[in-house]
């Protein structure tokens, strides 16, 4: 547990310094100014105590040699002494029993090969005594509602709900200065610095059940174990929105890739679809993070369409579009609704309610109480241009009192005009944007929050499947010496999980070819088996529609043309299979990520899935609703429930191929890249079936 961390009964600043101009003397004055201060009652006064061998006193307080001197059991240290130094001060802080560490110091991995062998010392130190470190290279700790600042800002902002975590110190001290002016309360702050002990995960899990804090917002470069961060994102985000920017999305690892899936899917397909499938919202701007945070902290659910009114058509419109852009519910009015706003001579009865440029202050209120006792109505974007005849001051007195029943974004587009007025909706936590956008994306944040909370979780299901005979396929694959790959039998490893395939055979001459063939019926495709020809079809290694007098010459045919492309001992034969008439191409792939595991992939199939990539992503273990959100998410859905009179597609069997592949992925940990491709899948009650399928493996990749 991290209370004491955030509300120690005791602190020690090791390295503290009388000197000004250091930041062992900033934390000291920050811990010194809150403790003296009669900020709050309910803050803890924390006993402080300076540690320097060098001084006897700083800044009025005792100072001791070493932690071990101190008489009392430390709840918590903060370490500001060089990186050399900080592995023996935390080996004291250890023996002393002091379990919360706080470690400012940077020129750790940060810094390079030495700073990461300094570094990892301090994973061995934490561990050995149970210390649960923050940092190193961080700004530090941040608790409003206790009053604790051991950070080296200069200044404390006020108290609130929403929680802030950070990678990057810096923008930490700029979110403070910004928190301040906009009047924007924290709960906690927390700079994770380099995460060497502590990381994104334990904070949010702590903050699941931190009655101070109900919006956690993040900052984020990278997340170190991506299952646990999702495993308690999920669960925070049922009660608590969770609002993250990610930074630093690259896609650097995918050229490598030697599968369409691993060719599309990269870190930044890998985080966005975590993010989604537990409900995190994600910003992907400064302003979006706090907008989206500010606005989850006092509105949750919206119960009903949006409505717009405005003094000015222009914005009114930008709402307007916005709001159809994003999917939005736009309110259309009762009709008591729009003939109460007609004796007001408006510009525009309807959604937007335009009440014109010469409208007044009350005018524009009168509009607003209207609009609010609509049943259909859930929020209000309220727009103001400066016109004349309008006093924001009375204006904004009118939003707080609709805003007690029926939330209201104000968009009040002036400067100097409307400062004492945005100044005092602050003071009821109500964000004012100039633009009309913004105040849109904002609901959209709140709207994507409340579906993931009425949404019913379901538990990813457990097939029958024959786990044993995939162990002893990729048993043999990893022993064999010649690093020949699957061939047909990555067939076999489909047909164990209950995955259809067409009948197939794999043949090492063209008499054995025919003979398959002929048992299997025509017509047949057959496709040349080599572990380095990936996609057959870029170096004609295919062949469609072979007839029984055609398959000795395709045999030679197939060979020959791989033969131009690695050599004959590289060639494992050709395979041959059931031509499958008729259905729709899909595509389901496999791309392991280094964070979060098995990343799937659906789209459309064939060979321009490169090219189009209209696909999306789900991380396994995938549940009913999971798979079947991926399937609607992309355009080709509209094909596969049938469009201009062609029958739907069997949905149900798509759904349940990608549930038993989820299944296999997360199952064998050795399957790196993957791709059924394609997929066909028949009319509604047909069906489907994996046409061909690509894996690499582990073993297969390190031979290679």
């Amino acid at each position: 547990m991290l209370d004491r961390l955030f509300a120690p009964r005791s602190i020690a600043i090791i390295g503290a310094t009388p000197k000004a101009d250091k930041v062992g003397n900033t934390i000291l004055r920050n811990l010194c100014a809150v403790r003296d201060s009669t900020r709050s009652v309910n803050e803890t006064r924390s006993r402080i105590y300076a540690v320097n061998p060098k001084y006897t006193e700083v800044l009025g307080l005792q100072c001791y040699p070493s932690v071990s001197r101190i008489d009392e059991r430390v709840d918590l240290a903060v370490v500001v002494v060089p990186a050399s130094h900080v592995p023996e001060i935390l080996e004291e802080c250890g023996r002393s029993g002091i379990t919360n560490v706080i470690v400012i110091s940077a020129g750790f991995k940060e810094a390079g090969r030495d700073g990461a062998v300094l570094e990892a010392e301090l994973v061995r130190i934490s561990k050995r005594y149970g210390i649960q470190l923050v940092g190193p290279n961080s700004l530090g700790v941040i608790n409003t509602h206790a009053g604790l600042n051991a950070t080296f800002g200069k200044v404390m902002p006020m108290s609130g709900k929403i929680a802030f975590l950070t990678q990057s110190g810096a923008f930490a001290l700029a979110v403070i200065d910004w928190a301040i002016q906009a009047r924007m309360g924290l709960s906690k702050l927390v700079s994770l610095g380099n995460k060497t002990v502590l990381d994104e995960s334990d904070f949010l899990e702590f903050l699941a059940t931190d009655d101070e804090t109900e919006v956690v917002t993040m900052y984020l470069e990278d997340i170190r174990d991506g299952r646990r961060f999702m495993k308690i994102a999920r669960r925070i985000s049922e009660t608590k929105p969770v609002v993250v920017m990610k930074s630093g999305k690259t896609e650097a690892g995918t050229k490598a890739a030697s599968s369409h899936t691993g060719s599309i899917a990269g870190s930044v397909e890998a985080y966005r679809t975590a993010f989604r499938q537990t409900g995190v919202i994600e910003a992907n701007s400064i302003s979006e993070l706090f907008d989206f945070s500010l606005t989850l902290a006092r509105i949750r659910l919206i119960n009903g369409g949006i409505a717009v009114v405005t003094n000015s058509g222009g914005p009114g419109v930008m709402a307007a579009d916005e709001i159809g852009r994003l999917g939005l519910q736009f309110a259309a009015f009762d009709r008591a609704t729009i003939e109460h706003l007609r004796e007001l001579d408006m510009a525009n009865v309807y959604n937007p309610v335009d009440v014109r440029g010469d409208a007044d202050s009350e005018k524009f209120g009168n509009a607003l109480n209207i609009v609010a006792a609509d049943n259909r109505v859930g929020a209000i974007i309220a727009i103001l241009s400066p016109t004349a005849p309008i006093a924001f001051e009375t204006a904004g007195e009118y939003l707080l009192k609709v805003n007690e029943h029926t939330p209201v974004i104000p968009v009040f587009m002036s400067a100097d005009a409307i400062a004492a007025t945005v100044e005092r909706l602050k003071q009821h936590g109500i964000t004012n944007y100039f633009d009309p956008v913004r105040a849109v994306e904002a609901l959209y944040a709140v709207m994507k929050y409340s579906e993931r909370r009425t949404e019913v979780s379901t538990v990813p299901p457990r097939f029958n499947v024959d786990r044993t005979a995939v162990e002893r396929i990729l048993a043999l694959h990893e022993r064999d010496e010649t690093g020949m790959g699957l061939g047909s039998e990555s067939f076999a490893v489909l047909e164990a999980y209950g995955i259809p395939v067409p009948p197939y055979g794999a043949a090492k001459t063209a008499d054995e070819a025919l003979a398959i063939a002929d048992r299997i019926g025509y017509p047949v495709v057959m496709k040349v088996l080599s572990p380095d020809i990936m996609h057959k079809t870029d170096v004609g290694g295919v062949k469609l529609g072979v007839e029984r007098d055609a398959v000795r010459e395709t045999f030679f045919e197939l060979v020959h043309r791989a033969e131009r492309y690695t050599s004959a001992r590289r060639i494992a034969g050709v395979l041959v299979q059931k031509k499958i008439e008729g259905g729709r191409e899909v595509i389901i792939g496999l791309k392991r990520d280094a964070h979060f595991g098995p990343l799937l992939m659906f789209g459309l199939g064939g060979i321009y899935v490169e090219v189009f990539k209209d696909v999306s992503f789900g991380i396994a273990p995938l549940s009913d609703k999971d798979a079947l959100a991926m399937i609607k998410a992309v355009k080709a859905y509209r094909i596969l429930r049938g469009t201009r009179g062609e029958p739907p597609a069997d949905i149900i069997s798509l759904v349940d191929l990608l549930l038993r592949f989820s299944q296999l992925s997360t199952e064998f940990p050795a399957m790196l890249e993957a791709d059924l491709n394609p997929v066909k899948v028949f009319a509604k009650g047909k069906g489907c079936c994996a046409i061909d399928f690509k894996l690499v493996t582990e073993g297969g990749k390190k031979r290679k």
